[in-house]
């Protein structure tokens, strides 16, 4: 799919690259957008893919001045940690849970939502409301714009082909500040957007004194009603002025038809989700829609990027050396490919699945460096240097581990193709949290499906795992 893969170790290394390659180099960082787009050749003429996921200090969550700031590879689920984002930005910690599913979370980039471009993208829509801005840096310098003129239609924004997009900053939330964030999808998990909105109220006792209200998935770019907010300010969230405020959101954009929904269904669920927005946020229940303590499936001592990072390149010739179940491999193949295939085909380890190949099925769930990821959206350069568990490691001396067990003993496996995903994902969760709750256990298979039959006896194999291991003292 490349022709050259670049682990940069510094900010200015990066963008040396950027100036040489321009057009035919991209960032990557989490890589769970471009990879597909490069699988289905929607990315033409790209063939230097630099790493900056080894950058330290690039994952930082920040609170100074009343500002808060986002390094480029804060991930959703660092988002979703953060108890500064959760207290001040709690929109943002509500879209950020609902993209994709755990293993996906732990890939993606907040920055690489926003270089997507797509009107569907989730954390777009909060960061609106909460007038961010973007700084974009290039070896001629720096230049910070508000998110508001980042976008110049369907997919496109204003960054310039030797441009890194270096931070992300918003105005912390105010005491006296309400928001919320809703979406609505096609299904619980793994769903695009069919529309979504962020809503921010300034509150003075009862009375609006301030209305931001963006609307997701209703025109070629995330937009803004400043007509409709303005007519909020000095009013209070009766149910009449809620419906009269819902009416008018849902008359400013001409959403349209597609695969997700036609117009008509869209605007009239504009209404219905702006309304239920405004109303969760005139009763409190706005909180609600985070929960307390998600099931994240990363090392439970997750640390930052590597503080030692070494810049590599790889082409055809270089070599990928990486620890896979606690054995150090070498191996000239696997540029240009993803690590799920790298496993399949070059590391001859073919208990990890491939499924879907784009994310959906949790299949190829592995672990890299601690945190649960899916195999398919991982470039396999991105091995070098790293840890890697996978089904044939999860069990230790011979032994199958606990939740191995489980799925045994409760008939959890079927047909047995997507096994090993479940177990991956279940032995993190376990590993995260030794005693999950049902909801916990829900979240953590999110991103796995099952086309046999249900779930049920998956989950109980889960919760039994857990009372063996408890009952052990593991």
């Amino acid at each position: 799919m490349w022709e050259q893969y670049v682990t940069v170790a510094s900010v200015d290394e990066a963008l040396h690259h950027l100036s040489q390659h321009a057009e035919h180099a991209r960032i990557i960082a989490g890589g769970t957008d471009i990879l597909i787009e490069m699988e289905r050749n929607q990315r033409s003429g790209i063939n230097t893919l630099i790493d900056i996921s080894r950058i330290p200090g690039l994952d930082q969550i920040t609170l100074e001045d009343g500002m808060i700031h986002l390094g480029p590879l804060v991930t959703h689920n660092h988002i979703i940690a953060s108890e500064i984002i959760s207290e001040y930005a709690l929109p943002l910690a509500q879209a950020s849970w609902e993209v994709g599913a755990p293993q996906i979370r732990n890939r993606a980039t907040i920055a690489g939502n926003l270089i997507t471009a797509s009107p569907a993208n989730d954390t777009i829509s909060p960061l609106m409301a909460l007038n961010a801005t973007v700084t974009l840096a290039s070896v001629h310098g720096k230049r910070t714009l508000p998110l508001s003129e980042f976008y110049t239609g369907l997919r496109k924004t204003v960054m310039a082909a030797d441009e890194f997009l270096l931070r992300i900053s918003f105005p912390a939330m105010l005491t006296n500040e309400r928001g919320v964030f809703i979406k609505l999808g096609l299904r619980q998990a793994q769903a695009i957007s069919v529309i979504n909105t962020a809503v921010i109220l300034r509150m003075d006792g009862d009375t609006v004194s301030d209305a931001r209200i963006a609307l997701g998935s209703v025109a070629p770019t995330i937009i803004r009603v400043p007509e409709v907010e303005d007519s909020l300010i000095g009013k209070t969230l009766s149910a009449e002025n809620i419906a009269l405020i819902a009416r008018k959101v849902a008359s400013v954009p001409t959403p349209i038809d597609d695969v997700r929904g036609p117009a008509t269904y869209r605007t009239e669920m504009l209404k219905v989700l702006v309304a239920r927005a405004l109303r969760m946020l005139s009763d409190g229940t706005n909180t609600l829609k985070l929960p307390h303590i998600p099931a994240l499936l990363w090392n439970p001592q997750h640390q930052s990027a590597d503080d030692t990072p070494q810049s590599t390149q790889h082409d055809t010739t270089t070599p990928i050396e990486t620890t896979i179940n606690g054995r150090h491999i070498s191996l000239t193949s696997g540029q240009g490919k993803t690590l799920l295939r790298f496993l399949r085909e070059d590391a001859q380890l073919t208990g990890t699945k491939e499924g879907c190949a784009e994310g959906e099925c949790g299949a190829c769930t592995v672990f890299l460096d601690g945190d649960a990821v899916m195999a398919c959206m991982v470039p396999a350069p991105r091995a070098h240097n790293a840890e890697i568990i996978t089904i044939e490691g999860l069990g230790e001396d011979s032994h199958l581990h606990p939740i191995q067990q489980s799925f045994i003993d409760e008939g959890a496996v079927q047909c047995g193709y997507c096994t090993p995903g479940f177990l991956m994902a279940g032995a993190k969760l376990l590993e995260e949290n030794p005693q999950p709750t049902d909801e916990q256990i829900l979240q953590s298979i999110s991103g796995n499906l099952c086309r046999c039959t249900g779930y049920y006896k998956i989950v109980e194999a889960i919760q039994q795992a857990s009372k063996n291991m408890v009952a052990k003292g593991e």
